[in-house]
């Protein structure tokens, strides 16, 4: 199986007054229970699950001093396709079929930014135990509202800055390189790949966060070819973010959708201005891609939107998650999985009723 790269809503003295008062008590904790109900955290607590990560890293830094072919043939049946995933797309070294790649691994140990990186990256994860906590009450998540989901294998590797994670036959991989917190030595040499506004996110506690992102966009939702318009764009992305909300009830928005504080502000700000936005422009319907592309994919800001640059990115996204949440607030009778399988956006944004203010 190829190798996917993975590159987040007042009323008469005695009767006017009083009333007035006691509905805005109801409208407020209306509010509360809104928001408790969103992020409601269900008892997983007897679901048996224990992620580790396997250190593909340091099993891999085996081969530079002990015998290689009897290394590789170790990683060869300790992981699997993800091996050879490693050896043949990620480093590009030849076919593991062969021994001729050999000579490809010992130019890799002998360099100093291999040992450069293995440095850093050892002195920013120690262990993982951060990780595997978290991961492990992810996961737990998942198969309680998924027990049938097959929970994949985790490895953490150096990808040589090509990509936070990758997902394969039966694995979930993470590269650690692009985890090594926003102010790593190593990013602005590679600002080309990797822009400031994305490896400002680059940091351990995003971990988790791109994980459960991956595994539900590649592996358990992923995105039908058919659906063109930017409403089912749109309303696929909302899913994907609330399923997140789901899962990872403890992580903040502005984790979940890579935004900084700042931008999330400015969307919650203009909410309503960018739902006008895009009823104005006529956009919901529109399927050229190039034309709708800059509200759905990672940027500093979004052209042609706010003063001075100061729009934050992926506004479709945003507003996906805000219509899927007010779909799902007010149908607290639908499951996550019964919301993931619905593939009706136009319904979805009907009975959201969503009119932001």
């Amino acid at each position: 199986m190829q190798i996917k790269i993975i590159f987040a809503q007042r009323i008469k003295m005695i009767t006017t007054r009083y009333k007035a008062k006691q509905i805005y008590l109801f409208f407020f904790i209306g509010l509360i229970l809104t928001a408790c109900g969103r992020n409601k955290k269900v008892d997983v607590s007897n679901i048996n699950l224990d992620v580790t990560i396997e250190r593909f890293d340091h099993d891999f830094d085996a081969m530079r001093t002990g015998r290689m072919n009897q290394q590789a043939v170790f990683l060869h049946n300790k992981y699997g396709a993800f091996y050879q995933d490693f050896i043949e797309r990620v480093l590009q070294a030849g076919s593991t079929r062969d021994t001729a790649y050999f000579k490809t691994l010992h130019e890799v140990f002998k360099g100093k930014a291999y040992n450069d990186l293995k440095h850093d990256v050892e002195a920013v994860y120690p262990n993982m135990d951060k990780q595997n906590a978290e991961l492990t009450e992810a996961f737990k998540y998942i198969k309680y509202y998924y027990p049938k989901k097959r929970i994949p294998k985790v490895y953490a590797y150096l990808s040589g800055f090509q990509a936070q994670t990758s997902i394969g036959d039966g694995y979930f991989a993470i590269g650690l390189d692009l985890f090594l917190g926003a102010n790593s030595r190593f990013y602005p040499s590679i600002t080309s790949a990797f822009p400031h506004y994305l490896s400002r996110h680059f940091t351990p506690d995003n971990i988790t966060p791109r994980v459960v992102e991956g595994i539900a966009r590649e592996d358990m939702f992923p995105e039908d070819d058919n659906d063109k318009s930017l409403l089912s764009k749109m309303v696929y992305n909302g899913k994907i973010m609330y399923f997140m909300d789901r899962i990872l009830p403890d992580v903040g928005d502005t984790t979940k959708i890579s935004y900084t504080a700042t931008q999330l502000k400015w969307c919650n700000d203009f909410e309503s201005k960018i739902w006008g936005y895009f009823l104005e422009e006529n956009l919901l319907y529109e399927t050229d891609y190039p034309k709708i592309q800059k509200y759905l994919t990672e940027a500093p800001f979004t052209p042609g939107l706010g003063e001075r640059n100061e729009s934050a990115p992926k506004l479709a996204v945003y507003t996906g998650w805000q219509i899927v949440r007010a779909y799902m607030d007010k149908h607290p009778e639908v499951t996550l999985p019964q919301l993931m399988a619905d593939k009706d956006a136009q319904k979805i944004l009907n009975q959201s009723k969503y009119k932001p203010k």
